[in-house]
């Protein structure tokens, strides 16, 4: 009797692998459908990875680090990538930076009385590059958006500095983002 649920299971096992791929010995399956992805923005000119959470198919959370094409950590990068506790993966954000010079420099909100402003930006499609650990072969995109708002110092004349390298007295920048992936 045991030898026959045995064989019975065996067989199973092979005919499940015969119409379902190789799913049935332990190999991944593909993994397709939409994400969310919620992240901070950093507050300066640092690179200083942030805390960044995604969610649907994806459900990982890590941090995100603006890089260069090569991967390495770089400001002015035009990529993020997400370090992930499962992998990373990387997104091409060259023409969601390209929005910021687009939305206005000052905001269009901008009060010069109380140096403050706010930005809002997207929804831009970033689509992904590459991945590694379970990412790896990521492909799709998704559609970003950042709100930012700012409150500047001011200058000794009572004027707002609105200088490159000014670190702002308050700050908040959130990304938020939906779009489907399949790795």
């Amino acid at each position: 009797m045991t030898r026959v649920i045995k064989t019975a299971l065996g067989f199973t096992v092979l005919l499940g692998g015969l119409l379902f791929g190789g799913a049935a010995f332990g190999q991944a399956s593909p993994t397709s459908g939409t994400i969310k992805v919620w992240g901070i923005v950093n507050s300066g000119p640092s690179n200083k990875p942030t805390p960044v959470l995604v969610t649907g198919v994806i459900g990982d959370h890590g941090t995100v680090q603006n890089v260069n094409a090569s991967g390495k950590p770089d400001g002015n990068g035009n990529y993020f990538k997400l370090t992930l506790h499962k992998g990373t993966f990387t997104v091409n954000g060259k023409q969601f930076n390209a929005a910021f010079s687009t939305a206005g420099n000052p905001p269009p909100d901008y009060n010069s009385t109380t140096c403050t402003g706010s930005f809002l930006v997207g929804p831009v499609p970033v689509p992904a590059v590459s991945g590694t650990g379970v990412y790896a072969g990521i492909s799709g995109s998704v559609n970003l958006t950042a709100q930012i708002a700012i409150l500047l110092p001011k200058t000794k004349s009572g004027s707002c500095n609105t200088g490159n390298n000014v670190n702002p007295l308050g700050f908040w920048g959130e990304v938020t983002g939906q779009g489907t992936v399949s790795y």
